[in-house]
């Protein structure tokens, strides 16, 4: 079977946009979901309420692989999860590693969809010696001193990290150096990589942040609607409008405050 140190996925050579080639994985586990239910056909209003997109993005993004549906008929979902597919490199066998097998390590090294969506978890890594020849998800776990041969005898070229963030850097050197192309991270931290080198960042903890921010407005929108004042806002004092016509710094509403506070 073919490893991704010789192939690599067609989507830049053909021009493919990144916000396209984002949404195609979308796209594949909405095709696949009705693949699995023997559903033939679907139309492109079905395909993208079902992948989260609007039906005339969904129809730009295919005119991109060549794939035009066919009028009252919508698109053979077969045939568009195998196009999917080969364009985003998952009909040939993804050789990766994962270094630092903590609880978030563990929990991907047992992630059941790897092996059905091309990826191949062909190793597992960890500094602790204790680690060394545990298995994990019925893989030994392997210590970094062995990186860079397990990486060449299996020809990794994806590499996964999931170290705390002060040793994500190290590893991804020298996962690079190794001749890794492509990170995803799932350290608390920024990666700097050279040119040439894909890095995919997942920080959870981020994504929650976010996630509170949408909760907060939500919460502050509801509290307005609720207690909403239509007495309209006073006029700043005198003293504060003097200040700005006599060319100093600024006033806020209090007449104290600057305006734009300082970063």
């Amino acid at each position: 079977m073919a490893t991704g140190r010789t192939h690599r996925p067609a989507t830049r050579s053909r021009g493919i946009p990144e916000a396209t080639v984002a949404r195609l994985p979308l796209y594949l586990r909405a095709l696949t979901a009705l693949s699995e239910r023997s559903v033939p056909t679907v139309s492109s209003e079905e395909l993208a309420a079902a992948a989260g997109v609007n039906s005339a993005k969904l129809r730009k993004d295919f005119s991109y692989l060549g794939s035009y549906g066919t009028r009252g008929v919508g698109y053979d979902v077969e045939y568009l999860v195998y196009q999917i597919s080969r364009e985003l490199g998952l009909t040939q066998d993804w050789p990766v590693v994962i270094v630092g097998i903590g609880n978030l390590g563990a929990a991907l090294a047992n992630y059941g969809g790897f092996a059905s969506r091309g990826f191949r978890v062909a190793a597992l890594i960890d500094a602790d010696p204790s680690m060394a020849g545990k298995p994990v998800a019925g893989i030994p776990v392997q210590h970094t001193d062995e990186l860079e041969e397990i990486i060449r005898e299996n020809g990794v070229s994806i590499g996964v990290i999931a170290t705390p963030a002060g040793a994500a850097q190290q590893v991804c050197d020298r996962l690079v150096a190794a001749g890794v192309s492509s990170i995803l991270n799932f350290a608390p931290t920024v990666l700097s990589v050279p040119e040439g080198v894909d890095v995919r960042k997942v920080d959870l903890s981020i994504e929650l942040q976010i996630l509170a921010f949408h909760e907060q407005r939500k919460a502050g929108e509801e509290a307005a609607g609720e207690g909403a004042d239509t007495t309209p806002p006073a006029a700043p004092p005198a003293a504060a409008v003097r200040r700005r016509a006599g060319g100093g710094t600024e006033q806020g509403p209090d007449g104290d405050v600057p305006a734009v506070m300082p970063a």
